[in-house]
This record gives structure tokens, C-alpha cells and sequence, in this order.
């Protein structure tokens, strides 16, 4: 389901984007003494691997100030989606090289997002002898698979919203996870482009199924009012973004697919909300435009009987 899936562009853009709520999400110790207003990402770092004959770019590269200092340190985090031998070797060379660069103290940050294995990352490298240390090089670790979604429900942070998706979830719950995270994004009231950027990561790594998508539906018709207006706008987006890239594509048919499913969704809300609805009223809306199903979804919350449903049919032009 994810094979395609470019991780290296969504954590990154993700991060650089919501860096200061990443290091207070997961490490708040570091704003005791990080001054927020200095952040400065650096160029990529090329690296090679003599032993593997593989080249490397370095994830991100902060440049940041000590608070009430003129003094400065970087932060480099990697974004890391499967699990690698000597990887903790490759995160000392991008130390060693990154410190003789710029000659400047460097807290190193691995993200593991991988779904297996489950044991815990390593985080550190050593060179010793029986008789002597040569060296023990240690990197701060967040490996989402270990960590618990309920644990950053109520986190008021965009990061946690996005990263809930990675976290660990069974089967069953993939659809109240992808809820929970739309309810905590709703609450956040972030501008138009950062809630379209997490809320696609969110759709990105919970892509559900037929059925799970009717577990979803039921999950978010818990929630106020208020908040199940903004989730359907999310997804009410993300079936215009399915369906003008069917249009790109040409693809007809994954067109209708697209459409008939948010029919079909702005039908469940209907029931949800009136009760049942009769048949030749249910017509009327699978024979309805894209455009007027969209602005249904968005005026159904205001409905509360069938009569209002009827009225508002009725100002249709047909």
C-alpha cells in the first residue's frame, strides 16, 4: 500500500515545516535552551560510503543559536524508513563530517518510521578493545512503532496530529486513529496550507479500506458538531484531489469510483443526522453534480428534518 510512497519528501517537508513543535513535542528539554527565532536550515551534505559504495544526503541541518548567547550549535535530524545494518555508523560519519565543517556542537536526532522491526532502535556507536575505549557516539532516538497514539491525543501539536499515523496501531483501530488525528488537526485551526500538508500525511499513511471507511465515518459522527464540519472538509478535499487527478491521468473510471464514493458519504451523514431518507430522495443526490454534492456536504449541518433537505433541493437549478 506504501511501496510508492516518497517518506524522505513527507517527513521532511512535515518537519522543516513544524520544527520548533517537533523539538517541543519530543524534546522539550532542548527549547530550555534553543533560541526559536535563530533557526536557519543549511544545504544538503553529499556523503559517500567507501564501504557500501553508496551516496548519502544528510535529512536536515539546523543552524540555531544558544538562548542569550551569540553562540551557536546545529541540530541534524534524519528521517530513516526502514531498518538498516550500521546505520548508528552512518549517523557518526554524518557527525564527524558535519563537525569538522563547521567546528560547531551538533545534537544529532534520528526519526524511525518504519512499521517492523518493533525491538528498539539502537542509538549509539562504540569503538573499543577489551582494555580501552576508544570512543561511544550517542544519538537521541524517536522510533514511532514503540510509541502509543493515545499517548499524544490530547497534545495540542500539529506534529502529533501528522505522526499518529506512524505510531503503533492495531488493524482495528486504523479508523479511529485517522479520526483522532483529524480531530486534534480540527482544534488546531492552522492556515489553509499547513492543514492541507498534515492532512494529507495523516490520508497518505492511513489509506483505508471499504470497510474501515465505514468505521471512520461513525467515529467522527461522535464528535461536535463543529469538528465533524471540519473533518468533512478535509475529506470532501481529498476527494476533489483523487478526483482532478483521475482527470490529469484520464483515468474514467477512477473518476466515477471517486465521485460515487463521496455521494455516498454525504448520504450516510444525511442518515446520520435525519434517520432514514426515501428512496426517490436518495435518487436525487447519486444524479447530483460534483460541484452540488460538495455544497450539501457542507450545508447538511444545518438541516435538522427531511424538509429541510427537500427545500434545499428544491432551490436547485435542474
Amino acid at each position: 500500500m506504501t511501496n510508492n510512497i516518497d517518506h524522505d519528501r513527507l517527513f521532511k517537508e512535515l518537519i522543516s515545516t513544524f520544527f520548533v513543535e517537533f523539538i517541543e513535542l519530543f524534546f522539550p528539554q532542548l527549547m530550555d535552551y534553543l533560541d526559536r527565532d535563530s533557526i536557519t536550515f543549511l544545504d544538503k551534505e553529499v556523503f559517500t560510503d567507501v564501504t557500501e559504495g553508496e551516496r548519502y544526503e544528510s535529512d536536515l541541518v539546523a543552524q540555531v543559536k544558544f538562548r542569550g548567547k551569540e553562540s551557536f550549535f546545529l541540530i541534524h535530524l534524519e528521517a530513516q524508513e526502514s531498518s538498516r545494518k550500521w546505520f548508528n555508523r552512518r549517523m557518526f560519519t554524518y557527525f564527524a563530517r558535519f563537525h569538522e565543517k563547521f567546528v560547531l556542537p551538533i545534537y544529532p536526532i534520528v526519526i524511525f518510521s518504519y512499521s517492523k522491526p518493533k525491538r528498539e532502535a539502537i542509538s549509539q556507536y562504540v569503538v573499543d578493545f577489551p582494555d580501552f575505549k576508544v570512543l561511544e557516539f550517542n544519538y537521541q532516538v524517536v522510533q514511532l512503532n514503540r510509541l502509543n497514539w493515545r499517548d499524544f491525543l490530547n497534545q495540542p501539536n500539529p506534529v502529533a496530529s501528522a505522526l499518529m499515523a506512524k505510531m503503533n496501531i492495531a488493524e482495528k483501530e486504523r479508523a479511529k486513529v485517522k479520526a483522532e488525528c483529524l480531530r486534534l488537526l480540527i482544534t488546531l485551526r492552522l492556515n489553509p496550507a499547513k492543514m492541507q500538508l498534515i492532512s494529507g500525511f495523516i490520508d497518505t499513511y492511513l489509506n483505508l479500506n471499504p470497510v474501515e471507511e465505514r468505521q471512520f465515518q461513525e467515529e467522527i459522527s461522535t464528535f461536535s458538531q463543529p469538528v465533524q464540519e471540519g473533518v468533512m472538509q478535509i475529506t470532501t478535499s481529498w476527494m476533489r484531489q483523487g478526483i482532478e487527478l483521475g482527470i490529469e491521468q484520464g483515468i474514467e473510471q477512477g473518476i466515477e469510483r471517486g465521485i460515487e464514493r463521496e455521494k455516498t458519504l454525504i448520504l450516510r451523514q444525511l442518515k446520520r443526522k435525519l434517520g432514514e431518507i426515501n428512496p426517490s430522495l436518495e435518487t436525487k443526490i447519486m444524479e447530483l453534480s460534483i460541484d452540488d454534492v460538495e455544497a450539501l456536504g457542507e450545508a447538511l449541518f444545518d438541516f435538522s428534518k427531511v424538509e429541510d433537505l427537500i427545500n434545499w433541493l428544491n432551490t436547485l437549478i435542474t
